[in-house]
C-alpha cells in the first residue's frame, strides 16, 4: 500500500492540565522520544501537508514556534481549543487528535480523512465515541462560537448539533487514551 499524504493539516491538542496523571502527560518520555509530544508529531509529520501543537503555553524544546498554536482562553476546553484552532488555521478541514493517543494507526486515520468529505465533523467510533479523533471543518464555527459564549464545554454537543459522521473502527487498543499511570505503561507494552 503506498503511504498515504493527507492534503489537511493536523493538529495535536496538549492543552490539558493532565490532572488525573499527576504531571503533564504531554512532556512524558514516549518510546524513544524525550516526551509524548515529540512522539506524536514526528509520527504524524510525514503524513500531513502541515503539522501543528495546540497548548496553553510554549512548553516544547523540539518545536519550531510556528508550528504552535496558542490557545489564549482562560478555561481549559477542547471547545476553546477547537475554536482557537479554527481562528488560527485558514483551512476548510482540519484532522486533530489529543497527545495522549500514540497508538491511532495512520490506516484509522486515513479511514476518517476518506470518510469526511460530506460531514463538519467526521470522528472514530471502538467500544466508545472518540470526540477529540477526527476531522473537523470550519463550518462548526458559529457552533463553537456560541457553545464559548454560553461557557458550555461538552464535545458531545458539538457532534450533536452539527453533521457529523462516527465511523466505526475494529481496534479498541489504538485508542487508549493515558490519562492514569497505568495507561501510560500500558501503552508503552503495547508500543513495544
Amino acid at each position: 500500500m503506498q503511504k498515504p499524504s493527507f492534503e489537511i493539516p493536523c493538529v495535536i491538542l496538549c492543552g490539558g492540565k493532565s490532572s488525573r496523571m499527576g504531571e503533564d502527560k504531554s512532556l512524558l518520555p514516549f518510546d524513544d522520544k524525550s516526551t509524548l509530544t515529540q512522539y506524536q508529531f514526528d509520527r504524524l509529520k510525514p503524513y500531513f501537508k502541515d503539522i501543528y501543537i495546540s497548548s496553553k503555553i510554549d512548553k516544547f524544546d523540539f518545536l519550531d514556534k510556528n508550528r504552535l498554536l496558542l490557545d489564549e482562553s482562560e478555561v481549559y476546553s477542547p471547545i476553546a481549543a477547537i475554536d482557537s484552532i479554527l481562528n488560527k488555521l485558514n483551512e476548510e478541514k482540519i484532522f486533530i487528535i489529543t497527545v495522549d493517543t500514540p497508538l491511532v494507526s495512520i490506516d484509522s486515520i486515513n479511514k476518517l480523512i476518506s470518510s469526511s468529505d460530506d460531514y463538519d465533523i467526521t470522528v472514530a467510533k471502538t467500544i466508545r465515541t472518540h470526540n477529540l479523533c477526527g476531522v473537523f471543518s470550519k463550518s462548526i464555527k458559529n457552533t463553537t462560537e456560541k457553545m464559548l459564549n454560553d461557557d458550555f464545554h461538552k464535545v458531545g454537543f458539538l457532534l450533536q448539533n452539527n453533521k457529523t459522521n462516527i465511523i466505526q473502527l475494529p481496534n479498541d487498543d489504538e485508542f487508549i487514551n493515558l490519562n492514569h499511570k497505568e495507561d501510560y505503561l500500558k501503552s508503552l507494552n503495547l508500543i513495544s
